[in-house]
Formats: structure tokens, sequence, C-alpha cells
């Protein structure tokens, strides 16, 4: 029986799934003003690109439980591998990140608890929308937070885990930002659906009744989407006064405002296609792979680890990592062999913890003739 294994969990009871997509994600946050909602943002892609760079990637690490003293690996406890009992832990993490990118601030529930020492055991992903709280009006502390509209415990069963980010969230600090990208993307959408320049009719006989006006422009329009010309008068001339995509220089616009979007999101321009002068080879892709991490996943790598490394989540003496370098930042095979073959060499590792490097399965010692 492993250490965790004899913690009894107790569960919340008629456990509910988490809702992954709500209307909730377009909210704002008491005391903090913003522009744009969360579902806004995504519709830019430069924003969605740079979302799933680093949520989708931090998503997919592995997280490991170790000894801060010595490094030693423990064995994870079961809320490592799957914090959520309704969903994987890569979907639990990167939704985890995607509220540190947009709000700054990410919430779990805890669901169960372990019995022995009342340390949480299971947890649930809750979209930042559906989290109010109250503070004190003296010290600005928070008193109460409520799920729905409904208090939760501010500790133990039912609590909310708090995952602060390094600052306030893109939907503040880049609402200006976001809000010329959403409106480009109108401008850029009316451009193309429109089915002939914007301009107007020019009457050079007697005026018209407005009746009359109205009856001329709407038949003209709908001359125009259901075939290429259409029939105007002696007396009625069509004059464009609307520029073309080119000269309104929209491709130009989209890609400074992406350059911006990169910049503002912390993301290498050239990884969403907005830095044309960027040439990537094999040489230093690793070196660009370890400057991504360093630069732009760290800090909500970070307060992941270390918010799930305090004393009232991990024991004492204990904390939780993201294993990016065997997940991310693996090096050529050659190399790899080259670094484990010194190793063993110079007796720093053994045989099985070779394999182990390698993800093969070591070979046992245990004689399997005593095995009943």
């Amino acid at each position: 029986m492993g250490l965790f294994d004899r913690f009894r969990p107790v569960k919340i009871e008629a456990q509910q799934a988490p809702q992954l997509m709500t209307d909730s994600f377009n909210y704002y946050i008491p005391g903090v003003l913003t522009a744009v909602g969360r579902d806004e943002a995504m519709s830019v892609p430069s924003v969605a690109r740079c979302r799933n760079l680093i949520a989708c990637t931090i998503g997919g690490l592995p997280m490991e439980l170790y000894k801060k003293s010595t490094g030693e690996e423990l064995g994870n406890p079961l809320w490592l591998e799957q914090p959520s009992i309704s969903q994987p832990r890569s979907v639990t993490i990167a939704w985890t990140v995607d509220s540190l990118i947009f709000f700054g601030v990410a919430y779990w529930r805890v669901t169960e608890v372990y019995f022995d020492d009342g340390r949480p055991a299971r947890f649930e992903w809750i979209a930042p929308g559906r989290v109010s709280f109250t503070t004190d009006a003296n010290t600005n502390f928070i008193t109460q937070y409520t799920i729905d509209g409904t208090p939760v415990p501010m500790s133990g069963l039912g609590s909310l885990v708090t995952f602060q980010a390094q600052d306030e969230g893109i939907l503040q600090r880049g609402a200006r930002t976001l809000r010329s990208a959403i409106d480009l993307e109108k401008a850029m959408r009316v451009a193309t659906s429109t089915p002939m320049p914007s301009g107007v009719i020019k009457n050079t006989g007697a005026d018209l009744a407005p009746a009359e006006v109205q009856g001329i422009l709407a038949a003209w329009k709908q001359a125009r989407e259901q075939r290429s010309t259409a029939y105007l008068t002696s007396t009625l001339d069509y004059q464009p006064t609307s520029f073309s995509p080119r000269d309104m220089m929209f491709v130009d616009a989209i890609q400074n405002t992406a350059t911006q979007i990169a910049r503002m999101m912390n993301v290498p321009a050239y990884y969403i296609s907005a830095d044309q002068n960027n040439s990537m080879t094999y040489a230093n892709v690793q070196d660009e792979r370890k400057q991504f991490v360093a630069l732009s996943l760290a800090p909500y790598i970070n307060a992941i680890q270390d918010r799930l490394s305090m004393d009232d989540i991990t024991a004492r003496g204990n904390i939780v990592k993201f294993d990016v370098d065997s997940a991310f930042l693996r090096v050529d095979p050659m190399e790899r062999l080259n670094v484990i073959e010194k190793m063993l060499s110079l007796g720093l590792i053994t045989l099985d913890q070779a394999m182990e490097m390698e993800d093969l399965t070591p070979n046992g010692n245990e004689d399997v003739t005593s095995v009943q």
C-alpha cells in the first residue's frame, strides 16, 4: 500500500462535471473594468493561436511530486495524475492556464479531501465568471467567495483554491489592443461580405420622395446581390466611394496587430506568423524552445506549480513541478545516449535508472519464483 493509498477520500454529494464553455467567460471581475470579453478576444486568430500555444503546451506537460531537500522523485498522489474526476488532467491544466492568461486568476474547487489530514484529494476547475467575492472594508481581504451566487466554505471540502498570475490578465492590460484587433476583423468581414463597394446614387433629375429613394436603394442592393450587374435610369448615376482592401491596407494592419498581440501575450511573433523575417533551422530549434519556455510558459508554470506546492495542498517538504525537460526540451536521441553512457561510466546512475530516463521498462531484480 502506497503512502497516498492509506488516506480515505471524502466526496462531495452529487458532484457535477465542470462546464467548460459558458457565457460566464464574458464577465467583469468586481473592481476591474475591461472593454473586451474572453469570447470576443478568442475570435481574433492571433489571440487564439497564442492562447493555444501556451495553454495546450502546458496542459500536455506531466507533473511530478519531488522531495524538496534531495530532489528525489516521489510517487504521485491521485489528484496529481487527474485533478478532476470528470476530465483528463491536460484539460484541467489547459483551462487553468486559460483563466490565468485572460483574467489573471484561476479557481479550483475542492471536491474530495483526505480523511487523515484534510488536504484536498480531488478538484474541479471553475470558470472565473462563476465566481464572485466580498471583501473586508478595512483590509480589502476577501472574506467570502460565492459560486453562481452561492457562498462556499473558505477552507476544506467545497472551498476554492485560487491561482494568481503575475499580472492582471490580458483582458484588462491589453483591452485597447484587443479592441483594435476585433474592430479590424469586423472591418475585414464587412469588406469581404459586401457584394459591391459602398457608394452613392446621384440623381440628376427631379428630386424624389423619401419613399421612392428607399425603394431605389433596396432594389439596387437586391439586384447587385443576385447578379453582377444592375440597371439605372439616365437620371441616376452610381459613384463608388469606398476603397479596396488593398487601398485600406488591411494586410499591413492585420500583420501589425498580430505582432502587437504576440508582444502582449509574450509569444515570439514568428510563432503566429507575424514575423516575416524569421527563418527557423534545426540547429536553433532547441534554443528557441528553451526561450519559449523561459519567457512565455514559465510565468504560468510557476504560478500553478508553486500554488500546488503550498502546505495546504502538498505536505511540507514536498514540491510539485512540471516535467518540462523530458516532455518538451528533449535533445537529439544520440546526444541523450552519449550523456547517459557517460553517466553510467562514472557510476552516477544505474542501468535501471538509465532505462527509466529513456522511458524503457527497467529489468526486474525480484526473483519471480518467490512471488506468490
